[in-house]
Formats: C-alpha cells, sequence, structure tokens
C-alpha cells in the first residue's frame, strides 16, 4: 500500500519532537556523568610557561612580568581586567593570597586600559608583586587565554602545573590551588591537581 502524501506529511509533525529527546537525552547525559565541566583543558600544563615579557602595568606600583623571573620561584599568574565583574569578585580572595610568602603573586592585565586597571587596583587594593600589561592582547593569545579571570600556577622550573578558568573561591583556593602550590614548592615533577 503506496503513502500518501498526507501521510508523509505527519512524519515530519514528529520530527521536532524526535529531535528534542534526542537533544535532551544527551544533555541529562553530559549533567549526570559527574564530570566537572568547569575544567578546560590546557595543553600548557606540564609545559614551559610560554615566553612573556610584560611591560610593567605602573612604574611607581611595580615591575612588569618576565618569563626569567619565573625560574627558582613558585609564581601564581592572575590574568585580570578592570571591566571583567568575575575579576572584582575574586579581588578579596587575591588579597588574602597575597599574604603568603611563600610563592609570588603576580598580575597579568588583559585587554585593559592602563588608567583603567590602576584606578581598578587604587579602588581595590593590589594584591600583586609585579603587574605586566597586554593591552594588545597577543600575549593572552599565547598563554591561551579563554577569558578573564584566569589563574595559573608555574613551578620553580618556569612549568605550568596548573591552570584555573573563572573567579577564585576561597574554597578554590583551599581544595585545589593550595594544594598544587604547596606540591610546587616541595618538587619539580609534573603536578596536577
Amino acid at each position: 500500500m503506496d503513502e500518501t502524501p498526507t501521510a508523509k506529511r505527519n512524519y515530519f509533525v514528529f520530527l521536532p519532537i524526535v529531535l528534542f529527546l534526542a537533544l535532551a537525552a544527551i544533555f541529562a547525559s553530559q549533567l549526570l556523568s559527574g564530570k566537572d565541566n568547569s575544567i578546560l583543558p590546557s595543553v600548557l600544563v606540564g609545559k614551559p610557561a610560554p615566553y612573556i615579557d610584560l611591560a610593567a602595568l605602573d612604574p611607581a606600583i611595580s615591575s612588569g612580568v618576565k618569563s626569567a623571573d619565573f625560574i627558582g620561584r613558585v609564581t601564581v599568574l592572575n590574568v585580570f581586567a578592570s571591566w571583567c565583574v568575575p575579576c572584582r569578585e575574586e579581588h578579596p580572595v587575591l588579597l588574602e593570597l597575597a599574604k603568603d610568602t611563600r610563592f609570588v603573586l603576580a598580575g597579568f592585565n588583559y585587554k585593559d586600559e592602563p588608567e583603567n586597571a590602576i584606578r581598578f587596583l587604587a579602588e581595590l587594593g593590589n594584591p600583586y608583586a609585579e603587574i605586566g600589561t597586554d593591552l594588545s592582547g597577543r600575549a593572552g593569545i599565547e598563554w591561551g587565554v579563554y577569558g578573564v579571570p584566569e589563574t595559573y600556577i608555574i613551578g620553580e622550573d618556569g612549568t605550568i602545573r596548573y591552570k584555573h578558568v573563572g573567579p577564585l573561591h576561597s574554597t578554590v583556593v583551599k581544595q585545589v590551588l593550595l594544594p598544587v602550590i604547596e606540591k610546587a614548592l616541595a618538587a619539580h615533577e609534573p603536578i596536577t591537581p
């Protein structure tokens, strides 16, 4: 028995429902997988930090950020901008983190007008021992910056040990960042959280 054109059209009525159910199944499987979707992979973890030579945001405040300075110390490099709302959110956490003298907290000011960044730090406080500026965003591309804020832990050998995308919260600092920092201080082997 041949299908009539009306019968064929009736099948197309169900197509949106079938597509919706397929997408719902995919989304549900991702949500229920237990995988932390906030972790973005970085090809830089476990490799030497990309070359960087950022001029000082304001020489009166601090020096710039240079690759050569990473060697022989643990560095926490925070990518921030004055226009970044989550950067304001994480700023009190950075001020607290800066009190730990076992490592250097450096700032990487990304695609920001220097006067705006200086005003941002004057208003909220400056947690950084060094601050470099990347007005063009070129260094951000080489570092694989997805967006601000981002935080990198660089070991004494100049290797990136960890990358955190998004604002830091005290829980993340205590449960992830500080343990990675402590491992970086204790050894020169690749470290994963």
